[in-house]
């Protein structure tokens, strides 16, 4: 049968498609002139893989790289078990102290960034602790905890509450239960958070560059610090961007091949 046209629905969905050009465009034209060696984007001077050679053998670029996902790889892991904890600890909390501590957990969410890391610094600062890979860590810590507790809440919303009194009712300790029961049901919120987790980490500079040794280079700090002082991007940057572009693509079509199992799984 053939619809009926909708000029609602053609700008709706011409507003989308607008949309995703103006947002994955300048990824785009990154990605394509990653592939020839040209200094100026917009001059094609044949194809080339040089650029990524380049990138591979650069050493700087490279450590700022292993850097870069030592930090987020780090801070999701701590940040999922805190946040994982604390979404647990809040939901079989009280009503009142269930209210105030979700009301604290959002401040940080709403908070802007530049807050949180001066807030940091002055801390470290005045506490004199020297800067370090363990500041940075607990810096990005600080910013990604919220949003596990936010990923992991929904699930724990929609658990079934009696399973887990079925469980201590028959005879299983308080952290088995936890372990066998509630884990289990939370899990794809728990790994959803540790996904935010990383990619929130791995574009951050603000609280990177107020919390870190300044020998210390992520792949933020060392963008920004090249592009101030050349003020324009080095080519060998548009091949890392096509890099970090399928890292992103590879995580998210795991996700979705993730989700769509359990979604199956559920079914049947």
């Amino acid at each position: 049968m053939k619809k009926n046209f909708s000029l609602t629905d053609f700008l709706c969905k011409f507003y989308v498609y607008i949309l995703l050009f103006v947002m994955y465009a300048p990824i785009l034209l990154l990605i394509a002139f990653s592939f020839t060696n040209t200094k100026i984007i917009g001059n094609w001077d044949g194809f080339s893989m040089h650029l990524y050679r380049t990138l591979f053998r650069d050493k700087e670029i490279m450590q700022a790289f292993y850097n870069t996902f030592l930090v987020a790889i780090s801070s999701a892991v701590v940040s999922t078990i805190l946040g994982t904890l604390g979404a647990i600890g809040i939901f079989y909390s009280k009503k009142r102290t269930k209210a105030i501590m979700e009301g604290i957990g959002n401040i940080p969410v709403m908070n802007a960034e530049i807050v949180t890391a001066l807030s940091l610094t002055i801390l470290f600062v005045f506490f004199g602790v020297q800067f370090n890979f363990i500041t940075l860590l607990v810096g990005h810590v600080v910013l990604t905890i919220p949003f596990v507790v936010l990923s992991v809440r929904p699930k724990l919303m929609q658990m079934d509450p009696n399973i887990y009194e079925a469980a201590l009712d028959l005879g299983a300790t308080p952290a088995k239960a936890l372990r066998s029961i509630v884990l289990p049901e939370i899990m794809p919120g728990v790994f959803s958070g540790f996904i935010l987790s990383v990619t929130l980490s791995l574009d951050d500079y603000i609280i990177t560059a107020f919390t870190r040794d300044t020998a210390f280079q992520t792949l933020s700090t060392y963008v920004y610090g090249v592009t101030s002082k050349k003020g324009t991007l080095p080519p060998s940057l548009r091949a890392l961007t096509t890099v970090i572009t399928l890292i992103a693509l590879v995580i998210l079509i795991i996700v979705n091949v993730n989700s769509k199992e359990k979604k199956s799984d559920e079914k049947i």
